[in-house]
């Protein structure tokens, strides 16, 4: 082999797991990674990573890689399939769905992986709409459709999403979230642990209210045991004690809000004494948090997955905002701001009707968020006959087998599809039961702009572009899903987002570009298409950015850059007290009676592993490896005294929907009457996960409930965490669910 071939390359770029989005610098010898490393001239992330980030190529280089289109045979087993005749295949089907049961009937799910990245979710929405399908899902429904479905009601549009000014607030009180682990959410905040650490070291307060003691309680702040999927209940008193200590901004409110008279009457009922009982916060803590918050110059309430997914979620996250925004705090130095990112995307969103659609679901008559219907409802949208159902369903990087509730269900809903395809790096639990699955090229293979929400919402805590070429040549035929899902319109006879101009002009430069670099596959040039989207925005040249190797800064958010002109609503003013929301919170004196009588009974929450990332690194033998090869239930020690449990005994954990069987480990830093389970497990039925597959993890999303019954009624989320179970010692014998033990 020549020299020239095996010479170490040096590549900047920044890693595409997360929200963080860190700077990485990476070593490549003949297409394949040989070493990472944080990038310390990086301008925001200066040298940070987590450790999921620097064995992400583990991932991308497993043996386990899809490399050619599969199709599933007669008998289940899958063989290789040329691309050309996949696409005629999957675009006659679909033909043939459109004429006899109508465009409704086709289906996408959208996960989590095609969020990270600028091209996938714009080219996947551009299919749909090509077909004319109203039918699309979201793994947001799974995790933040509260945020989305909230801020559309009180400030006009859904990516109107306030995050904390970090670098300058005096008291941040953080809500159900793990920002050490997780690295916040919707937000990119490299090295959370520095940040919270700045905030105390200048003298600023910093709580924490969780059932579990976290990561991050154990670095920084005030730590506040709350029982699970009663936050919405510390809000309201939270909100009632700030009004008794006159706390209230009236200029603030007088002049740009509008609802507060009907939000004073709400909270009234709910005084911090009556509220202890429940969420199990003493009235006096609340109070001195709540005194603290008022105290502070520049002050934020931040929540994230453990209020979303519980009980309530949406009710809970308009209850904070409300605080936010009457406190004064909201759109100030110190408490939140709202980005504007390379384009106000809040006044052209707007303007052009993006994401504004509120459809009603066939099932449920549910609203849809961001223009998806939730997860929850798609096993009944497959299984229910009649007009609308749904006969086909596309998934893109998403797993909904793991990810989504009563996964049971949804498994026979799925093989009940007329056909399913997959875009995926493997051939996961949702990929092992469809008709095709695509090959698609993973981050480090394709040229990018760090994804939408920075780039377009600017929910940056340190603001700057990045633009990074590919790293790797994709390799078999492997594609980028921009292409593929231009191939499919094509296919499919329909063209890409509904324009036969816009399906002309990408096929156009398709095939110049194929051709003019002896493409065998019809590929798009993503980054000239990536550089057209920067000059759209009048930013820098693609090319000129990404020789920064480190990223540009761009403009610091300003205080005072929101309202009022950028608040959306018709008066232009922040609609405290939706009519929704406020019906919504009828049921709040039942609910916390439900809470009251099962104040005995264990509730359920999820947990994340510090090695894993959801689902996707289970298959990398470091990160689950011989010892952190399973996940395990939690107890706090007096319940596993009161239940004659020991150390990996077999417990079983029994919801409304299901059951698992599942051995359990103490840990005193939890809050007595809560289980706690890691996420993202359950791969024993993968056929392409070599190591995952021989975990021994059970999948805790089977405990949840689906169907419109069982979702949240403003954002059509899941109960995935917050579930009341019962907690016994294993004793007959269990028939194994399809995805643990």
């Amino acid at each position: 082999m020549p020299e020239s071939q095996k010479k170490i390359k040096t590549h900047h770029t920044f890693c595409r797991i997360c929200e963080s989005l860190c700077g990485l610098e990476i070593n490549t010898e003949n297409n394949r990674v040989i070493a990472i490393k944080p990038n310390e001239q990086h301008v925001a992330t200066e040298g940070f990573s987590c450790v999921k980030g620097l064995y992400q190529h583990e991932m991308y280089q497993s043996p386990d890689r899809l490399k050619f289109p599969l199709k599933r045979q007669e008998d289940g087993s899958y063989s290789r399939v040329s691309w050309p005749r996949a696409l005629q295949e999957i675009g006659d089907k679909v033909k043939q769905l459109l004429k006899e049961e109508g465009a409704d009937s086709i289906g996408m799910y959208v996960g989590t992986a095609a969020g990270f990245s600028v091209l996938h979710p714009v080219f996947a929405q551009g299919f749909m709409t090509g077909l004319g399908s109203k039918s699309m899902y979201s793994s947001s429904t799974q995790d933040c459709s509260n945020k989305f479905a909230v801020s559309k009601l009180i400030y006009g549009f859904p990516f109107t999403l306030p995050f904390p000014d970090l670098d300058n607030t005096n008291c941040l009180i953080i809500v159900g979230a793990n920002p050490v682990v997780s690295q916040w959410s919707f937000l990119q905040v490299p090295n959370p642990s520095k940040k919270l650490k700045n905030l105390e070291r200048r003298g600023g307060k910093l709580y924490l209210i969780d059932p579990r003691k976290t990561e991050t309680a154990k670095i920084a702040g005030e730590h506040l045991f709350i029982r699970p999927s009663t936050d919405v209940f510390f809000y309201l008193s939270f909100l009632q004690e700030l009004i008794s200590q006159n706390g209230v901004d009236h200029k603030f409110v007088q002049d740009h809000g509008s609802g507060m008279q009907a939000i004073t009457a709400l909270v009234n009922d709910w005084p911090a004494e009556k509220t202890e009982e429940v969420t199990g916060i003493k009235a006096s803590e609340l109070k001195k948090m709540v005194g603290d918050y008022i105290q502070a110059d520049g002050a934020a309430l931040y929540c994230s997955t453990g209020v979303n997914m519980g009980g309530n979620g949406s009710l809970a996250f308009w209850l904070q905002e409300v605080i936010n925004a009457i406190s004064g705090n909201l759109d100030r130095k110190g408490g939140t701001l709202v980005g504007k990112g390379v384009m106000d995307f809040i006044k052209f969103g707007v303007k052009k009707g993006i994401l504004m659609r509120e459809d009603k679901s066939r099932i449920g008559g549910m609203t849809s968020v961001n223009d998806a219907f939730p997860g929850g409802l798609m096993a009944d949208e497959i299984l229910t006959p009649g007009k609308g159902q749904l006969k086909a369903l596309f998934v893109t990087g998403g797993n909904p087998l793991i990810t989504m509730p009563n996964s049971e269900k949804l498994k026979s809903a799925l093989q009940k599809l007329e056909l399913l395809v997959t875009l995926d790096i493997y051939q996961n639990e949702t990929s092992s039961e469809a008709h095709y699955v695509l090959p698609c090229t993973d981050p480090l293979q394709r040229p990018d702009l760090p994804f939408i929400f920075p780039l377009m919402l600017g929910l940056q805590q340190k603001p700057y572009i990045q633009a990074t070429k590919a790293v790797l040549e994709p390799e078999g035929e492997q594609m980028d899903e921009s292409s593929i899902y231009l191939n499919l319109a094509r296919a499919c006879g329909m063209p890409i987002f509904g324009s036969r101009m816009a399906q002309s002009f990408f096929t156009g430069i398709q095939k110049y570009y194929s051709k003019k670099n002896n493409k065998n596959l019809p590929s798009l040039p993503q980054e000239a298409l990536l550089n057209g989207l920067l000059r759209l925005t009048n930013q820098s040249s693609f090319k000129k950015i990404q020789k920064s190797g480190n990223g540009i800064l761009s403009k610091e958010h300003l205080p005072g850059s929101f309202i009022p002109e950028r608040v959306m609503t018709p008066d232009k003013k922040v609609n405290l007290a939706p009519d929704s929301l406020m019906e919504q919170a009828q049921k709040l004196k039942s609910d916390f009676e439900k809470e009251r009588a099962n104040a005995h009974r264990f509730k359920l929450i999820t947990k994340r592993a510090v090695t894993t990332h959801n689902s996707w690194t289970h298959n990398i033998e470091r990160m689950t490896g011989r010892g952190r090869d399973t996940n395990y239930a939690y107890l706090h020690p007096t319940d596993m005294k009161d239940l004659h449990l020991k150390e990996l005994d077999l417990i079983d954990v029994r919801s409304e929907t299901a059951t698992i069987r599942i051995a359990v480990k103490s840990l005193m830093t939890l809050m007595p009457k809560t289980i706690a389970v890691p996420h993202g497990w359950g791969h024993q039925h993968a056929k392409g996960l070599q190591h995952a597959n021989k975990t021994k993890g059970v999948n805790v999303n089977i405990l949840a409930a689906d169907g419109p019954e069982k979702l949240d009624k403003i954002s059509g989320m899941a109960h995935l965490t917050g579930i009341l179970v019962d907690v016994a010692a294993a004793k007959e014998v269990m028939q194994p669910t399809w995805s643990g033990m």
